[in-house]
């Protein structure tokens, strides 16, 4: 048995505008729930408030949240929320307490680091991270952008922080 489909143009038409709306929808949420990597604006004025010390044992406490890739992060974040945070097992809302060096200096620029976080037996995805103040009403430090979703199936799930130097420290006033 043959068949002959008759196709209207119109509907040809509407249906490939509809998917290019689609598409072009599809691309304004990418950009809206973005994570961006940055120093948070926020931060950089409150250092010169002396809002925040980094000092070892004397200093503020830091923390570490971790986000989906719904999230929208970057340098005009200015405290921790919850909206987009991780969640799963092997995982607590707030993120982990960052141990921290005492800020030094690197040739001429001023270095913090942090000791590597680890969640274990972690079922999360996360694509993004904040360091946050929690001594200071949660104030934001900086964004963390992973590039791409990052699982753990009831694993360690680690942010390794970079050499603390004038070239790759997480933190750096040069």
């Amino acid at each position: 048995m043959q068949h002959t489909l008759y196709l209207n143009p119109l509907d040809v038409l509407f249906a490939a505008m509809a998917q290019s709306v689609a598409d072009f929808l599809d691309q304004v949420r990418r950009h809206l729930m973005a994570i961006t990597q940055a120093v948070c604006n926020s931060f950089k004025t409150e250092i010169l408030t002396a809002t925040h010390n980094f000092t070892n044992s004397t200093g503020d406490t830091f923390k570490i949240a971790l986000y989906t890739s719904s999230a929208s992060l970057d340098k005009t974040t200015t405290a921790y929320a919850a909206t987009n945070e991780v969640s799963g097992s092997g995982y607590t809302a707030g993120g982990a307490t960052l141990t921290s060096s005492t800020p030094t200096l690197s040739t001429d620029t001023a270095v913090c680091d942090f000791a590597d976080a680890s969640w274990t037996t972690a079922t999360i995805t996360a694509r993004g991270a904040l360091i946050y103040n929690s001594s200071k009403t949660n104030r934001a430090v900086c964004v963390l952008d992973f590039g791409s979703d990052k699982t753990s199936t009831a694993g360690t799930f680690t942010i390794t922080f970079p050499t603390p130097d004038a070239s790759n420290a997480i933190l750096r006033i040069a």
